[in-house]
């Protein structure tokens, strides 16, 4: 049962639909017999005729019905059905330039389609396939082909158009292209709220809730230190952090496996293996942290590496609060915070 304060603060997140309460809590409204996630657009109930749960399922078990607006069951912002199709379809033919009549084959409007990338992806679903048929270009540009030939494979008949093109998504020349190193960008279901993962073939460089403030700063500059172009699209260490996020959501995961790659400073980097030295169910201070490195180190100069942390979770600096007992800060919200120290307090997570 959660206190009155907890309720005003859940009540406050439903009324203003706050994402990072997503999976925190579930709504029950008296009046209509339904239960809603916190940012169902549903007109809101008066505070007295709502009741909080933890899970769907203690919702569930007290008679309320899932909500057909905001689908409680399923995760926050899943995938369209409209959106798995398209992207289906761009996998069968990445290479294929779109067209109205395309759109109309697949009974798809083109601004329902432009609508619902924009919403997922941040990019309508034209630059989505544009961004995917460049990263095929990358691959036979540093596979030896001929740019012309690159150029030519992916629709585009004028050498300028695609060089543009090319620059603008890539952030270098097809001709400059070199060595370039190429990250790939994917979204992430979880139950607390999407999470977007980049990575390359070999290791996962950042794994943040996409609603973190900060965030298009955050890929700016990863892009940045690695001299990388981020395309769409999954490699294998993504696939890795998605199957182990899924299993650490359930329960059922011991440790994280998932191959990673932290760019910090030599002070972050060592921060950062302090955290990971944390067990799941446990918590430490930022001064317990200083002292466990020694001098020169400092609790403020500690926050700061932790909230450097581009991997969320993963290096779990979620489990680190104040000496007090106050759980400080963190990127994903503190809603996220206090949620997932008691799901590894609970247990849950050997």
């Amino acid at each position: 049962m959660f206190t009155g304060e907890t309720q005003k603060e859940y009540y406050r997140a439903l009324i203003d639909k706050t994402t990072a309460y997503e999976g925190v809590f579930y709504v029950g409204v008296k009046t209509t017999g339904v239960f809603c996630r916190p940012t169902c657009p549903a007109r809101k109930p008066k505070f007295e005729h709502c009741e909080f749960f933890a899970t769907a399922q203690q919702a569930l078990l007290a008679s309320y019905r899932p909500c057909k607006r905001c689908r409680p069951l399923s995760h926050p912002n899943q995938v369209s059905v409209i959106v798995q199709r398209l992207v289906e379809a761009v996998e069968a033919n990445p290479e294929k330039r779109w067209k109205d009549e395309d759109f109309q084959r697949l009974s798809v409007h083109a601004s329902t389609a432009r609508r619902q990338f924009q919403k997922r992806f941040g990019m309508t679903f034209v630059e989505y396939a544009r961004a995917r048929r460049m990263g095929i270009a990358m691959k036979h540009i540093r596979a030896g082909h001929a740019v012309i030939d690159a150029q030519l494979e992916t629709g585009y008949e004028s050498s300028s158009g695609f060089r543009d093109a090319f620059s603008r998504i890539m952030g270098a020349a097809p001709t400059l292209l070199g060595a370039m190193h190429v990250l790939k960008a994917t979204w992430l279901d979880t139950c607390l709220g999407p999470m977007l993962a980049i990575a390359d073939e070999d290791a996962l460089y950042l794994l943040e809730f996409v609603d973190r403030r900060g965030l298009e700063r955050e890929i700016e500059r990863l892009r940045q230190k690695t001299q990388a172009a981020i395309i769409p699209g999954v490699s294998p260490p993504i696939s890795w952090i998605e199957r182990e996020l899924r299993e650490y959501f359930d329960g059922t995961l011991n440790a994280f496996q998932t191959p990673i790659r932290c760019l910090g400073t030599p002070f972050e980097q060592r921060v950062w293996d302090e955290l990971m030295k944390i067990p799941p169910g446990e918590t430490r201070s930022y001064a317990d942290i200083a002292q466990t490195m020694g001098p020169p180190s400092a609790p403020r100069a500690v926050a700061r590496a932790n909230g450097a942390n581009q991997l969320a979770i993963v290096i779990p600096c979620h489990r680190v609060i104040h000496a007090n007992g106050e759980f400080g800060g963190y990127g994903g919200g503190i809603a996220r915070k206090r949620w997932l120290i008691e799901h590894e307090k609970q247990g849950d997570v050997p």
